[in-house]
């Protein structure tokens, strides 16, 4: 999986996201020619298009879907602080396309976020979902098609959970857990900070395992001149160590889908795929 896919078409132009605090939008607002590039190079956790994600071997996409503000029209965009170039609609033409091209192929879909989406910008969401992919969205109960849609378990109030169920039959099967770290050492604790965590959930589901390190707003500052890629590739070869640690499958201990910041770097896909070697 790629964590956050869509942050290599994130927009220099654009206006910093309405979910960011009111400090970032304040120094943005104040020195945009300072702050807006830090922004970009910390909000950026992929290089590589949506299709060259795909043919690099990405099966799980991780939509963050946005309105933005302000905007009368009916445009979604994806969003990591700042709001991308291309539209939702067009991204998802996009994987058809690939889709249609590799028929034995099944891609998971995370669409979550929803910042700014009334009612009625749901429904347009979905109904472009049902227009674009049609028979290649996976029904309830069927194991296996060329599409499987899923939609994270811990939905907020106002995502209008109900209609995405009903319009979408959708199964809820996903459970994420993100890091939210920069320290790599919990990779390697007694109990594995991970695996610990994982063991909670019910078993039999897709497991969504995020070793994204995040960083927030006092390190960005203390770290001007650094990036999320360069904090990144410093990390990467203890990540590779604890990927190649894991086991695929449906018991608890297992898991099934590792997501991580940009996945052409480190045979990241390469190690995550041979893990099935296991099964």
């Amino acid at each position: 999986g790629s964590h956050d896919t869509m942050t290599y078409c994130l927009d220099k132009n654009s206006a910093v996201s309405g979910n960011e605090s009111k400090l970032v939008k304040f120094l943005n607002k104040c020195m945009p020619c300072i702050v807006h590039p830090i922004i970009m190079k910390w909000s950026t956790t992929q290089v590589l298009t949506v299709t060259e994600q795909l043919e690099a071997g990405v099966r799980y996409l991780d939509f963050r879907i946005a309105h933005k503000a302000n905007d009368p029209s009916m445009n979604l965009y994806f969003v990591h602080m700042v709001y991308t170039t291309v539209t939702v609609q067009d991204t998802l033409w996009e994987v058809l396309r690939w889709l249609e091209t590799h028929p034995q192929e099944v891609v998971i879909l995370a669409c979550r976020n929803f910042d700014g989406l009334t009612k009625k910008l749901h429904c347009c969401l979905i109904a472009c979902i049902k227009e674009i992919f049609q028979c290649k969205l996976c029904p309830r109960n069927v194991s296996m098609r060329s599409f499987f849609f899923s939609f994270f378990k811990k939905i907020k109030a106002n995502l209008h959970p109900a209609a995405w169920r009903r319009e979408l039959n959708l199964t809820v099967v996903s459970v994420e857990l993100w890091d939210n770290s920069r320290d790599t050492t919990f990779l390697f604790s007694p109990k594995e900070y991970l695996t610990h965590h994982l063991l909670i959930f019910v078993s039999e589901k897709f497991f969504v395992a995020g070793i994204n390190l995040t960083e927030n707003l006092r390190y960005i500052l203390v770290h001007p001149f650094g990036s999320l890629k360069k904090m990144t590739l410093q990390s990467l070869p203890c990540l590779k160590i604890w990927i190649k640690q894991q086991y695929p499958g449906p018991k608890k201990e297992c898991i099934n889908i590792i997501a991580g910041d940009f996945i052409e770097n480190n045979d990241f896909v390469k190690d995550v795929i041979e893990l099935n070697t296991k099964i």
